[in-house]
């Protein structure tokens, strides 16, 4: 082989590692930050990812597909937690949707289309009237939803997501925290698909234990 073409592979060699070496070098307090302390997860000897989103939010409309292909390619190792952001009434009731929903068994078959046809319909689905519609349309008990989604139970779940949201101070969605020491977010790591690969650097900081 030409010394010359040689060297012209060994290059092209160096700039295609040094690409990879660069894609997954991600600083602390640039695309991540750690959290001080850090917070208990509930996981078990799975790595606790939390999503904060609200179903209102156009990022979180568009990281929700990507959130979902990310969850299907891990194992048991992994495990998502979603908080609904409530810090207002009006995001509060995106959120009691949410676990209205989980209650009533209908979270996973409902999940994305409601953020589908609230954002790419522009249904308004954080109106009542026309949630209710909306569910009455997709087989769901309206009043039945309407009974479990202002219950005790719901106001409870509500209340500790917006405790949580204060206490690993969130100030916008999506955020997502891993293993309780880490938070990314799309606006710190420049995009919606990189912040999946940010998570997915810091899922195997957290299980190296670093």
């Amino acid at each position: 082989m030409p010394q010359r073409t040689i060297r012209f592979l060994l290059v092209a060699l160096s700039l295609l590692l040094s690409v990879g070496v660069r894609a997954q070098s991600y600083q602390e307090g640039e695309q991540y930050a750690r959290l001080e302390p850090p917070r208990p997860v509930s996981s078990g000897t799975a790595v606790e990812v939390i999503e904060f989103f609200y179903y209102g939010c156009a990022v979180c409309y568009e990281a929700e597909p990507q959130v979902v292909r990310w969850l299907a390619g891990k194992g048991g190792d992994v495990r998502l937690l979603r908080v609904p952001a409530a810090p207002n009434e009006r995001w509060a009731g995106f959120a009691r949707t949410f676990y209205a929903l989980e209650a009533i068994g209908e979270l996973a078959r409902l999940n994305w289309p409601l953020y589908d046809n609230h954002h790419f319909d522009g249904r308004r689905l954080d109106e009542n009237a026309n949630l209710l519609k909306w569910l009455s349309t997709n087989g769901v008990d309206a009043q039945r939803f309407r009974e479990v989604r202002d219950s005790a139970a719901v106001t409870a779940k509500v209340d500790a997501a917006k405790k949580m949201l204060e206490d690993y101070g969130v100030k916008r969605v999506p955020t997502f925290v891993v293993g309780g020491r880490y938070v990314t977010s799309p606006h710190a790591a420049g995009g919606v698909a990189e912040t999946m690969k940010v998570v997915d650097y810091l899922v195997e900081r957290v299980k190296s234990g670093k």
